[in-house]
């Protein structure tokens, strides 16, 4: 049985007026194993496309060719991969070493790709080049090798999965003529091991040293000669066992470890990809932990003012737009009334301790900073009086205790607290002294009184807001008197907060249930507070966590942009991979691995970056303002490696598929 047959073999290309051009007609050849064939011709001839046909990277044409008893006209792809990975080695006139591997690496790359395992790689790489003739250049890389020397490599590579066929595509044009000997005596030797070799030469003294020369002419075969002064030489003596191969399938270590070094050799581009990357996982990372620091801030204010024997609730607005959603919606006594009866109805309905009006107490707030509604004004000794807007006004909570206070007492008749801003305004003095206060209770009431400043709140959440704290049975008073004295009808103001005392946490945290679970009733003015600022952060945290998903879609197409323009730099690579067996998966897998590690040392840059920021704000914010309202959850981390990762792989998906569809024959082409 030949070797390889040819039988009628013909192949045409389209050209862009729709004409088509012959490039082969008829060919028919049979060849023997240990052949040393030389297919001579002028430019164009059609040499180097029945190179392609016979080596499987071409395969539209009409007629058959038959290898070894197998027709390959008419395979499926992943079956001319099988072919070009088992049956046929390349030699390159431009050897197409890949520049980035070494020697070793560069001949192993055809075991690569069948999934063989590392130890038989080195093993069998190591035979070959010894044979060869560059056992001491194993670690070496093609830049730093000769000509003759690249060439021996391509060799090897061409030899490490021990196809019968071996196909040499002007594999001396490129060399000087001491070197071009020393190549053609060894693959005088591969063909004398039993190996079929057919060149493709425009060297009539190449073709001399051929057992026989084939000539090609405008696409036909003219001559067809046997070299009868052919004397064989010493044989290569090639081991004649294959390396077992059970999957022949490139696996995901070894397409990691390629998409590694592939990622070395452009390593400066692909870390400055990362860092623009790993800064936008930064960002979001810095936007979650802000939002995450935010909140939980306001909560544990929040937790600060309650009491675990004092149930806070207010009233819901109907309207969610106007402040009266945080000022809150004043009780009636029937209010009162019913609040009672649905407390005792519902949560304590099987409990033996009921809530009665002994129970009850209140408080009331007024927002009047958006009105400037009401003021405190201060006299230094020997000063001018220092007037300033108070932004919000109301009674101490039934929860507050002296713990509440950062200095001084709680205030009763004739008194009042105000806010840490108090002291920024005034000074560190001002407890204990009397300040004037003035409020627009109605549009005929004004109210002024002389108060003395007792105590400074702790941690308000308005710390850097006047807020000014009353005793609610004084203001209480205090309304009644003003509006008595203004010729109207005695009034009382309307609470806006019910406070009601329990007997003990389990109590209280059954009735803060029931109250959170209504639609008519919410929780304490710091509560509604809480969920107001609550709100708006988790919205500011949600639109800052968009724009740095903006900057992720941005960082997105700039790992795509980057990946295709490697696609494009690195397509004779790829032609090379296609010769020696690589598969569309392969290929595809090779740069979806580079996107999986751009996607890590992305991620690692954006968690390292961002806990060092976090560490630095931190440490800014606690000088600043004495707290750090930034939290980093380790799920974050996590995630943004997710997302980074994703996007990365997201990234490579059309690259990675281009570079699988191209066409090995133009990529071994490509400048």
């Amino acid at each position: 049985m030949k070797e390889l047959e040819l039988k009628n073999v013909c192949k045409e290309y389209k050209l862009g007026n729709k004409e088509k051009f012959k490039a082969l007609t008829n060919i028919n050849l049979s060849f023997d194993a240990g052949e040393l064939v030389s297919i001579i011709g002028e430019s164009g001839s059609g040499k180097s496309t029945l190179m392609n046909l016979i080596g499987g990277l071409d395969s539209d044409f009409t007629g058959d060719i038959i290898v070894s008893g197998t027709n390959i006209q008419g395979l499926k792809d992943k079956d001319l991969d099988k072919y070009r990975k088992n049956k046929v080695g390349f030699v390159f006139q431009s050897f197409n070493l890949i520049p980035h591997l070494s020697i070793l690496d560069n001949v192993t790359i055809a075991l690569t790709l069948s999934g063989v395992k590392e130890s038989e790689k080195v093993a069998k790489a190591t035979e070959i080049l010894k044979k060869v003739g560059l056992e001491t250049q194993l670690k070496k890389k093609p830049n730093q090798l000769s000509g003759g020397q690249k060439q021996r490599v391509a060799i090897a590579r061409a030899l490490i999965n021990n196809p019968d066929i071996i196909l040499a595509d002007e594999p001396t044009g490129a060399l000087d003529s001491d070197t071009t000997l020393q190549i053609l005596d060894l693959l005088k030797q591969i063909a004398d091991d039993g190996k079929l070799v057919i060149m493709v030469t425009h060297s009539e003294k190449v073709a001399s040293i051929s057992s026989r020369v084939i000539e090609i002419s405008d696409g036909k075969m003219i001559r067809d000669e046997r070299n009868e002064k052919y004397v064989k030489n010493d044989p290569l003596n090639q081991s004649k066992t294959r390396v077992k191969k059970e999957k022949q399938n490139l696996s995901f270590w070894s397409a990691i470890k390629l998409a590694f070094h592939n990622m070395w050799a452009s390593k400066t581009k692909n870390i400055l990809m990362s860092i623009g990357v790993g800064i936008s996982i930064a960002s979001l990372i810095l936007m979650l932990s802000f939002a995450s620091g935010l909140t939980g801030y306001i909560s544990s204010l929040a937790a600060e003012y309650s009491s675990p024997t004092v149930v806070s609730v207010s009233k819901k607005s109907e309207s969610r737009t106007d402040m009266s959603a945080i000022a809150g919606v004043p009780f009636t006594e029937e209010d009162v009334d019913t609040l009672i009866n649905e407390v005792n109805e519902n949560p304590l309905k099987d409990s033996s301790y009921k809530i009665t009006r002994n129970e009850i107490s209140y408080g009331y707030m007024a927002m009047t900073g958006f009105s400037a509604s009401a003021k405190v004004s201060y006299t230094p000794e020997g000063g001018e009086a220092i007037s300033n807007n108070i932004f919000a006004m109301y009674t101490t909570p039934a929860t507050y205790t002296k713990s509440n206070l950062t200095q001084g007492e709680l205030c009763g008749e004739d008194e009042a607290m105000f806010s840490a801003a108090l002291i920024e305004k005034y000074g560190e003095d001002i407890v204990g002294k009397t300040v004037t206060v003035t409020f627009n209770y109605s549009r005929t009431v004004v109210i002024t009184r002389d108060l003395k400043v007792t105590g400074i709140v702790d941690v308000s959440m308005f710390s850097s807001m006047l807020v000014m704290y009353i005793d609610y049975d004084y203001l209480d008073s205090v309304v009644v008197a003003e509006t008595t004295a203004a010729g109207e009808t005695p009034s009382h103001i309307q609470p806006t907060t019910v406070y009601i005392k329990t007997d003990g946490q389990n109590t209280t945290n059954k009735i803060n249930e029931y109250i959170k679970s209504t639609e008519k009733y919410s929780g304490s003015i710091e509560e509604r507070l809480a969920n107001m600022f609550t709100g708006m952060f988790q919205t500011f945290g949600l639109a800052l966590t968009i724009i740095a998903a903006i900057s992720l879609v941005v960082a997105a197409i700039m790992i795509l942009v980057v990946l295709y323009i490697s696609v494009t730099q690195r397509t004779k690579e790829i032609g090379v991979l296609k010769s020696i067996g690589a598969r569309k998966s392969d290929i595809k897998l090779i740069f979806t691995s580079e996107s999986f590690l751009i996607g890590i040392l992305s991620g690692l840059i954006g968690c390292l970056l961002s806990l060092l920021l976090i560490l630095i704000i931190k440490i800014i914010l606690t000088s600043v303002l004495g707290f750090a309202p930034i939290t980093l959850h380790w799920y974050y981390l996590l995630i943004s490696m997710g997302v980074a990762i994703f996007i990365s792989m997201l990234s490579g998906l059309y690259p990675s598929a281009k570079a699988a569809k191209l066409d090995p024959v133009e990529s071994l082409r490509h400048d």
